[in-house]
């Protein structure tokens, strides 16, 4: 009986259904479909099909295996960057309104944005909004400009006690507030004096007399001291505000742009009032309302220049601002762009 059970497994061998060795090989052959080439082909049933090239999506699979399927271009605003078996291109990015484009997008790459001049993101942080640069106070300097990806860094000055420059630090403010001095008490006898002379002509005489002028009814002395009383010295009026030069930029149009920022220092209340004045239309305005304001500024004079063409010339806008009775904001404006060396005064002939 033991006999039997140990030869009936060897009879019964040759028949076992050869789908068991078929098994085997199957999962073989699926291990050997699974093996497709890593990042050059992908896996579609019991096939590996070469992936689409970059610029390119998938259209229809492939019929036989190491092939490549049918592919398709990106449309315009649409990319992949590498191979893939992808239905669909990925859509462009959109740069934002305080971004400019770096590396437009194509077929085979997306577009690179980076924050505009005088703002910056730190790249390992959430970046909704570019950041606006630190501008260094009086008495620092900078030590690291900034970037698109990095802030300003300051630092103070140090100056040795001994050194030229610290005592030219001290030494000229102190001339310029003695000769202002001087120049508040000279203005200040001769008003004085005006005032006096004005309030009470016949003060001046008996003054006059005691010093030992003896003044006649016909004496020229008494008539030029009754005359003054009518036309004070020109001299004494209020000095009129001096007109603005000229300014000729040293590299044309970039110089105008580049002194944009500076025009950020406009009041709030006086910016719909200015653009206004340089003759942009209401509803242009209205639309630049959501941008930050000193994005607004920089859009509507982009707009001003484009509008202008050649023409444009920062002494409008500097005109336009003193039209507005904003000569400090025009001062500001006119002596950032003279010494940062975008503009230089032209000299009469």
């Amino acid at each position: 009986m033991t006999n039997f059970f140990l030869v009936v497994p060897f009879l019964i061998l040759p028949y076992v259904p050869t789908g068991a060795s078929a098994f085997h090989l199957g999962g073989s052959r699926t291990r050997r479909d699974d093996n497709c080439r890593y990042d050059l082909e992908y896996r579609h049933g019991n096939l590996c099909c070469v992936n689409c090239p970059a610029g390119t999506h998938l259209k229809s699979h492939c019929t036989r295996s190491g092939e490549k399927g049918k592919c398709q271009e990106c449309d315009y605003g649409t990319y992949t960057e590498h191979g893939n078996e992808l239905n669909q291109c990925f859509k462009c990015t959109q740069c934002r309104p305080d971004q400019e484009i770096v590396r437009p997008c194509t077929p085979t790459q997306d577009t690179q944005c980076q924050c505009r001049r005088g703002r910056f993101c730190v790249p390992d942080q959430a970046c909704e909004v570019c950041k606006k640069c630190l501008r260094c106070e009086q008495g620092q300097e900078v030590v690291r400009n900034c970037t698109s990806t990095s802030d300003s860094e300051c630092k103070k000055i140090q100056l040795s006690p001994g050194s030229s420059s610290a005592n030219a630090a001290v030494i000229v403010p102190l001339v310029l507030i003695l000769l202002l001095a001087a120049v508040i008490i000279v203005g200040g006898f001769f008003w004085w004096k005006k005032r006096r002379r004005t309030t009470d002509p016949e003060g001046d005489l008996h003054e006059g007399t005691k010093a030992g002028q003896h003044l006649t009814n016909n004496s020229p002395t008494e008539e030029r001291a009754i005359g003054d009383t009518r036309r004070p010295s020109s001299s004494h009026w209020p000095l009129t505000e001096e007109p603005f030069p000229k300014l000729v930029p040293l590299k044309g149009e970039e110089s105008l742009r580049k002194c944009f920022e500076y025009f950020e220092e406009i009041e709030f209340n006086y910016q719909k009032r200015f653009f206004r004045h340089l003759g942009i239309n209401d509803n242009v305005i209205k639309s630049k309302d959501p941008l930050p304001y000193e994005d607004r500024i920089h859009e509507l004079l982009n707009i001003w220049v484009e509008r202008e063409g050649r023409d444009a010339a920062l002494d409008d806008l500097l005109k336009a601002l003193l039209d507005l009775n904003q000569r400090r904001t025009a001062e500001t404006v006119k002596e950032k762009a003279i010494h940062n060396g975008h503009y230089r005064v032209c000299e009469s002939l």
